[in-house]
């Protein structure tokens, strides 16, 4: 018996390259099958979606016949209140204007250009560190603790207490994936026990920057008293541990799937390094191409919606596959060629209206940081294992380890 196509997106055998599965989803653009989410997966039809008001992204408007294997308790069973990613306005609103103070324009409009030459140092570190360049696992040594020493650094977390934050990230995003070999009562206690401790952590770091604030994120958050008021402890410790995973989880992935595809495409590789400015196109390329994020599940309709002749139920679950539409012939052409050349680029690999990614600038530069300079450094990158171990999550695709190797790293 052939599994259903919502099987198939689902299964980890096809990680490597689940794109065959999507062309076949869009041939379908409204997929459904009983008793389950409704599947969009066409360009168009997803970014109208996206800022359609009628589109919840608050878990308790889902209808309780409604059985989506995606699904999850608000902020996965955690004692804190739902982060403004999983709200709807005007709370979403609320949250997100005050979050963004200290972030971005207008009210901090160099915050992310200044970090350049922290950024710069911190990815110098971690190429002068990697050692053996005959065998370099490019997750385990760079993709993952840039990132999340960045995310460090923007909150105000002491160094000498990264190494801590470091391993709470790495449980709770674990716990992201699925994994059917593993005991799900047990695996859900490890991923609560991090998420515990993780929020004492920060509900400390949080009252002792109330009484000592300094220049970093969280001290902003923690005393702001804007025109929004102030946030209370429960949603600054929210919102402290959604800047956390959510600021790195992608970026992970963006940094490994970029390098994966210009291993794969070595005259792009070679133009990088040869011209650093070519990073800025290359980045918003991989975004449609191979985006870290591939689908977007735990939307609800809150009312009766028509898309492409199909009625979509008030309730319903609605998974919208960003990677799909990012593919979708009626809206790029030859989309399934990597092209940093190409002109109309609109992908939607950041998501769209008030739901998308609130770190995408800093995500953006990290990833032109970590690719031009990996492209510099590296001397003959070549990859030894392709296609790459996957990581399980058919909603945050990328390796779980990118095995590759070169002649020496230049200085």
């Amino acid at each position: 018996m052939t599994p259903s196509l919502l099987h198939q997106v689902l299964d980890y055998a096809n990680r490597a390259d689940p794109y065959p599965i999507y062309e076949e989803l869009r041939k379908t653009p409204v997929y459904h099958e009983a008793d389950g989410p409704y599947v969009v997966s066409t360009y168009y039809e997803i970014r109208s979606l996206l800022h359609d008001p009628r589109i919840s992204s608050d878990a308790r408007n889902l209808a309780s016949t409604t059985r989506d294997p995606l699904a999850q308790p608000a902020e996965g069973g955690s004692a804190l209140p739902p982060s403004f990613l999983r709200l709807d306005p005007p709370e979403h609103d609320r949250l997100r204007r005050m979050t963004n103070r200290p972030f971005g324009p207008p009210h901090s409009p160099r915050r992310v250009d200044g970090m350049r030459d922290e950024l710069h140092g911190i990815v110098s570190g971690l190429i002068d560190d990697i050692g053996d360049p005959g065998r370099i696992d490019l997750v385990d040594q760079f993709s993952y603790p840039f990132p999340v020493t960045v995310i460090c650094r923007l909150l105000g977390v002491p160094r000498e207490d990264e190494a801590r934050f470091h391993t709470w990230a790495d449980t709770i995003a674990a716990g992201l994936d699925p994994d059917p070999d593993a005991d799900p009562a047990e695996r859900g206690k490890v991923t609560q026990d991090a998420r515990m401790q993780l929020g004492m952590y920060l509900a400390g770091l949080v009252e002792e920057r109330r009484r000592n604030p300094g220049e970093d994120m969280l001290s902003e958050l923690a005393t702001a008293k804007g025109e929004d008021g102030a946030m209370t402890t429960m949603e600054l410790l929210s919102t402290a541990a959604l800047l956390l995973i959510a600021g790195h989880e992608t970026t992970v992935n963006l940094v490994t799937n970029g390098m994966l595809t210009l291993l794969r495409h070595p005259d792009v590789l070679e133009r990088l390094r040869a011209d650093p400015r070519l990073a800025v196109p290359i980045v918003e390329e991989l975004l449609r191409f191979e985006p870290p994020v591939q689908l977007v599940p735990q939307r609800t309709t809150l009312a009766d919606i028509e898309v492409r002749g199909v009625t979509i139920p008030k309730g319903a679950s609605l998974w919208l596959v960003l990677a799909s539409g990012n593919r979708d012939p009626q809206r790029f052409e030859d989309p399934d060629r990597f092209d940093p050349d190409r002109r109309d680029i609109q992908h939607l690999g950041l998501g769209s209206g008030i739901h998308s990614c609130f770190g995408a600038p800093l995500a953006r530069l990290e990833a032109q940081f970590a690719l031009s300079e990996l492209a510099r450094r590296l001397e003959n990158p070549r990859l030894l294992e392709d296609p790459p171990p996957y990581r399980q999550n058919a909603v945050l695709r990328g390796p779980r380890h990118l095995s590759i190797a070169c002649d020496g790293i230049r200085a």
